[in-house]
């Protein structure tokens, strides 16, 4: 290949790349949204059954799309690896030319932390354990106020 057809390939593996970055980003923005939706669904089916332990079915999507948020950001980071090093050597090294378009990530799994640890990264926590809290403490009340405790 010459080399403009190769600075060519270059710009377009960029920009694919660059695209599936920002598909990840956008899942995990719609993942929180998700979760907010399904926890508050649950939490209107406690009203509708009148079962005090039906909170605790809310904590099933907390958590699910919890990891799944994990995991599309484990992939978005997966992904700027792979940017960071096309831009690096993919012109400077005519072999690498040769597996251009490869969006293989494995490569780079070493360098990322896995999805357990990327579940408890400050852009996760911020959102998922004060949720996670929130429905505990409604849990805990609504069992204190089925109790009838009086204040001490």
């Amino acid at each position: 290949m010459d080399e403009e057809t190769i600075k060519k390939y270059f710009v377009e593996e960029v920009k694919t790349i660059q695209e599936i970055i920002k598909r990840m980003a956008s899942n995990s923005f719609l993942l929180k949204g998700w979760a907010v939706a399904l926890v508050t669904a649950t939490l209107l089916l406690k009203v509708a059954t009148d079962n005090k332990y039906a909170i605790l079915i809310g904590f099933i999507p907390l958590f699910s799309f919890w990891m799944l948020d994990a995991f599309y950001l484990r992939q978005e980071k997966l992904y700027r690896k792979l940017y960071e090093w096309t831009i690096q050597n993919r012109l400077t090294d005519f072999e690498n030319t040769r597996k251009c378009f490869d969006m293989t990530t494995s490569q780079f799994c070493n360098e990322i932390p896995s999805v357990y640890r990327v579940m408890f990264s400050p852009t996760l926590r911020v959102f998922y354990i004060p949720t996670a809290l929130l429905l505990l403490i409604y849990f805990i009340s609504v069992q204190l106020i089925a109790c009838k405790v009086p204040p001490q």
